[in-house]
């Protein structure tokens, strides 16, 4: 009877879930409005404006999804590679997971643990961004369908949005400081599941000089040197072009993917400034409501999808320069078996936090992120099989393109804390090995250690910010110090 029930709930999640982000997120800011005393017009208003913003959100992210996929289909056949497990691209991985019987019960789980964290100042984040607690629900059901129990299963997810919510607090100075969202942080598994494995990299580099001293690489250094071509749509011009040529398209298709590029580095921040316009009124009254609540406490942020950082110009430039490099590193990595393919597009969500801790830097973003391509294909290659037994047993349609394919996978739900997190919970169940729960012992002891060191190196790299910016800050003239000579 339970299981029927939770069935019969999930349903009723799934068609909810099934209308879309840009109309759930609406109706979920609209509620949560009335209920932090928000007058009804005024939520409307915000909640219409969110809906709009997102909508050209994506329909630019599609234009992007549109233009790269035809484009890495057509590099993979110039490069002839032949990979036996395929990237199909996280909305198979979405619709296997509100398959799972245990889905429905990982939003008032997650939103619990949300609740006793504020209340206990265990974080500062309140996370609104109920359409990707799918991430969460991913996490349970891979650990259900390797332990065959829902408590592990529902244990494994509430942990992963407890893990999002400290690293959510940890990046929001940058998130505030770089892509100029006060008061907003990303709980978001896409965009901090590295973390934990990148900060330590991060905090290491940063104790070189020579890592510190290499060219800084921005669209502002560019566009102050170059002008007219270093402004953002013509990046995406130049990088389009790049892609079709690398991608040996005739001329007319490298003229589209360049200007189809250029659209999508023009228009994305613009339609992230629409989606701010109706969030700000929200945000704005929340940190209210909730500083009447908690007194003592300073700093309450909201949590939201990290599309709010991918217009940035150097977000969408990293993401784009990312694609070529992981197509070859899958072609060349020894061992690997995984074609990327549909979550290409993905990228500027995976690297948009790595940007922000480099100030735009995206030399440094892409040296980074190609170590990062790397962990995700092997992490991937990993985590295929179970991946397409999961379709398999979800009775998910699996995408045509597929056919042919050994197996599928994606690269979105690969991240260290996804991976951490289901490689550990494995422990439980009885097939694995000796030497396999060593490893995932260590991969857990890991996790841990990053969430003592993570913090000390954030504050490290947080006052050497300070510091570079006290001292490009021009000195203030004291009154008659400027007196005639």
């Amino acid at each position: 009877m339970q299981a029927i029930g939770l069935m019969e709930v999930g349903r009723y999640i799934q068609v909810f879930l099934g209308f879309g982000s840009a109309v759930i997120l609406p109706i979920i800011i609209f509620i949560f409005g009335l209920i932090i005393g928000q007058p009804a017009g005024r939520a409307f208003r915000s909640a219409l404006t969110i809906g709009i913003g997102l909508t050209g959100v994506t329909l630019v992210v599609n234009l992007l999804t549109g233009q790269l996929g035809p484009a890495a289909e057509q590099m993979i056949k110039v490069t002839g590679i032949q990979l036996s497990v395929i990237d199909v691209g996280w909305p198979t991985m979405a619709a296997m997971t509100w398959a799972w019987i245990g889905a429905a019960l990982v939003f008032p789980l997650g939103i619990a643990l949300n609740a006793i964290m504020l209340w206990r100042g265990w974080t500062k984040t309140m996370n609104i961004d109920l359409w990707n607690y799918w991430q969460f629900a991913f996490i349970g059901a891979a650990v259900y369908f390797l332990t065959n129990n829902l408590l592990w299963g529902w244990l494994a997810a509430t942990i992963a949005s407890g893990v999002a919510l400290v690293f959510a607090d940890m990046t929001q100075r940058w998130v505030e400081r770089y892509f100029n969202l006060p008061g907003i942080s990303f709980p978001h598994l896409t965009a901090v599941g590295w973390l934990p494995l990148f900060l330590p990299i991060i905090g290491l580099l940063n104790s070189f000089k020579w890592w510190r001293n290499m060219p800084r690489i921005t669209p502002e250094s560019v566009q102050k040197r170059f002008g007219i071509f270093g402004q953002p749509m013509v990046w995406g011009l130049i990088l389009g072009i790049l892609i079709g040529i690398l991608a040996r398209e005739n001329l007319s298709g490298i003229l589209t993917l360049g200007v189809s590029m250029a659209a999508v580095m023009l228009l994305l921040p613009r339609m992230v400034s629409v989606l701010m316009e109706g969030l700000i009124p929200i945000s704005e009254t929340a940190r209210g409501f909730l500083q009447k609540r908690f007194p003592n406490r300073k700093d309450l942020f909201i949590g939201m999808d990290a599309a709010l950082a991918i217009g940035h110009p150097s977000v969408i430039a990293t993401g784009l320069i990312l694609v070529p490099i992981t197509l070859v590193l899958a072609f060349i990595l020894p061992g690997n078996h995984i074609l990327p393919f549909v979550d290409l597009a993905v990228w500027p969500f995976l690297i948009c936090l790595v940007v922000a801790m480099n100030g735009g830097d995206v030399l440094r973003s892409v040296i980074l992120g190609t170590i990062m391509s790397v962990g995700v294909l092997y992490s991937a290659d990993i985590m295929w099989p179970l991946q397409t037994a999961l379709a398999h047993a979800s009775h998910v349609a699996i995408p045509s393109l597929a056919s042919g394919h050994m197996g599928i996978s994606n690269l979105d739900r690969q991240q260290f804390i996804t991976f951490a997190l289901v490689e550990v919970f494995s422990f439980f169940n009885s097939g694995i090995s000796l030497v396999k729960d060593i490893i995932y012992g260590v991969i857990f002891l890991f996790l841990i250690l990053s969430f003592w060191i993570s913090p000390r190196l954030l504050a490290k790299m947080a006052a050497q910010e300070d510091r570079e910016a006290a001292l490009a800050e021009p000195k203030s003239t004291m009154p008659g110090s400027d007196k005639a000579m």
